[in-house]
């Protein structure tokens, strides 16, 4: 790779000379880009607008392209390994369809905050606007859902734009970034100079918080009588887990999570309060809605999280770390705002913080757990969905890195699977995305491939994205799926039967489910199938030893299993519904 500021030495003249930059045509400038970049991995697709690209990367082996058989499971791909490293997943397809079949996992990034770099090719700059073959206006398309998008029209700026892109992508709160690629820029030679540093002038994240409001915060905490730590998302995304774990053992202090959030505080530890939310744990609801002060986290207030506004912790002060200015008081008012990276400020917080009087805090909280726990069905002859979970967090040791798609094993996943490690939760959180878990667990696989992955899905969601089986073979992923196939869509039949009067509309997918075992096997992956408790830890037990491609379990579950607790819509958190009457 040629070094733009090394010196040579000219034997005739015995002067020192800067070599000139290297000559490529876009394309590979792209490629040397990325190489400089340190990306390991893209997921693909080829097509005409971008054969520049794939001809560069024919004689590259630096990078590990992962041929996807469609474009949305490559982004959702991407996006699964981006979770899972903490670095940014890269994306290449085609212009007009290529492009478009990106945005649902473009969207999915953007509301989960993953970062992303998606290159797509364009057609001619000349052919812009003129409804040429393949041409999209996929940057006008993906503006309301990227953090930023680039169309680049000067060869001479890609480079540039390129580094952006990953630093755009990966800072302050992370989001996918598009850069839209005309064939003639990849065509045209340019000089690759080897950038280095990127400064822009107009994006400056807040990193460290304001002294002030630290000051204040510590000292509401330690004064509390009911405090509680609420972490989102932010306190993975942001690498927080070990002052959080730190601050929340040391001043003893309750931690409920999100979705996004589990795994960020290890659920082994007595702190641990679990999952809060609509299928949250009743005493985390309830600890949320009695607290006297609470901590937000890297969380948004989701309304998944929130319930109805109005009985949501009405008796707290509330303080709310955020990197992102937009989400403090977006949907609940905060009385300590603090703007910056959930990393810094949390030490300078419990720097400043003395630890509160807990202890008859910690006795509601002990009562709820023990009068309320997470129930775990028992049958010897239907295997039951939490029990399914459980054994799934038994014969991994609780360290898998666990990826679900999106309905009712999503919730149980949360629920009953012990997460204690950062990054091995992986869920479509904010916008609920169908067809993610799949292809996201096998990118997570390509980005840490000595850890175990587990795809929990359900017979809806899988069949939406199978077809990445084709590529989880051909690149012998050692992946391990496991569908809950109660034969419907869960959720939606649970909703329907809660408060459509049993009005089953469209939900049931018994008649028209393939066999899963056989469609496994006729990609050339191995497929098993249980019905009872004991056939599924036999399952189970096989599965964990094959580690030489994907293996497809079809366990039968009790079709109309429902997930409880539940906050019905429209309700507070302390209105749960704790399991059928």
């Amino acid at each position: 790779m040629a070094q733009a500021k090394t010196q040579t030495i000219d034997s005739a003249t015995n002067k020192s000379q800067t070599p000139e930059p290297a000559v490529l045509n876009g394309a590979e400038l792209l490629i040397r880009t990325l190489k400089d970049i340190k990306v390991d991995t893209i997921f693909g697709y080829p097509g005409g607008a971008v054969l520049p690209i794939y001809d560069a990367l024919f004689d590259e082996h630096d990078i590990n392209h992962v041929l996807i058989r469609h474009e949305q499971a490559g982004a959702h791909a991407a996006d699964g390994y981006a979770r899972a490293t903490g670095k940014a997943g890269v994306v290449l397809v085609t212009s007009g369809p290529g492009g478009t079949n990106t945005v649902t996992g473009i969207a999915t990034a953007a509301m989960d905050s993953i970062p992303l770099v998606v290159f797509t090719g364009q057609v001619p700059t000349e052919l812009i606007g003129n409804d040429a073959f393949q041409e999209a206006d996929i940057v006008g398309i993906t503006r309301p859902i990227t953090k930023h998008n680039y169309l680049v029209k000067d060869v001479n700026n890609l480079e540039q734009v390129v580094r952006e892109a990953f630093h755009v992508a990966t800072s302050g709160r992370p989001g996918p970034v598009l850069v839209d690629l005309p064939k003639d820029m990849l065509n045209t030679e340019c000089r690759y100079s080897g950038l280095k540093k990127i400064s822009i002038p107009s994006y400056k994240p807040t990193e460290e918080g304001h002294a002030t409001q630290i000051s204040k915060a510590a000292q509401l905490l330690s004064e509390a009588k009911k405090p509680l730590i609420y972490a989102g998302g932010g306190a993975v995304l942001g690498e927080a887990w070990e002052e959080l774990t730190a601050m929340a053992e040391r001043l003893n202090i309750p931690v409920t999570t999100t979705l996004m959030g589990l795994g960020g505080f290890p659920e082994s530890k007595p702190q641990s309060v679990g999952m809060l939310g609509m299928h949250g744990t009743y005493y985390a609801n309830m600890a949320m809605t009695e607290c006297d002060v609470l901590l937000a986290v890297g969380a948004r207030f989701d309304d998944r999280v929130t319930g109805r506004l109005d009985g949501f912790s009405p008796h707290s002060k509330k303080i709310h770390i955020d990197i992102d200015p937009s989400n403090i008081g977006k949907n609940v008012p905060v009385d300590i705002p603090i703007v910056g990276d959930v990393k810094k400020v949390l030490p300078s917080i419990d720097r400043q913080a003395t630890k509160p009087d807990t202890e008859k805090w910690w006795d509601t909280i002990n009562t709820w757990k023990r009068e309320h726990p997470l129930k775990v069905p028992d049958s010897e002859t239907t295997i039951k969905p939490q029990l399914m979970i459980e054994r799934i967090s038994h014969y991994t040791n609780g360290e898998a890195i666990v990826v679900t798609d999106v309905g009712q094993h999503q919730m149980w996943a949360a629920q009953h699977y012990t997460f204690n490690y950062p990054r091995s939760f992986l869920s479509s959180g904010g916008l609920g995305t169908m067809g993610y878990g799949f292809p996201a667990a096998m990118g997570a696989a390509f980005g840490c491939p000595d850890r175990t992955v587990v795809c929990i899905t359900g017979d809806g969601g899988f069949q939406m994205t199978a077809y990445e089986l084709a590529t989880a073979v051909e690149y012998e992923v050692p992946l391990k799926i496991a569908i809950m196939n109660n034969e419907c869509l869960g959720m939606v039949r649970q909703w329907q039967e809660l408060f459509f009067n049993k009005r089953y509309s469209h939900s049931i997918l018994k008649k028209g489910n393939p066999d899963f075992v056989k469609l496994a096997e006729s990609y050339g992956a191995v497929g098993l199938r249980a019905t009872n408790p004991k056939e599924m830890d036999e399952v189970l037990e096989q599965a964990m030893a094959i580690n030489d491609g994907p293996v497809v379990m079809d366990f039968k579950v009790e079709e109309h299993e429902n997930c409880y607790p539940m906050v019905p819509s429209g309700a507070a958190l302390n209105e749960m519904v704790e399991g059928d009457e």
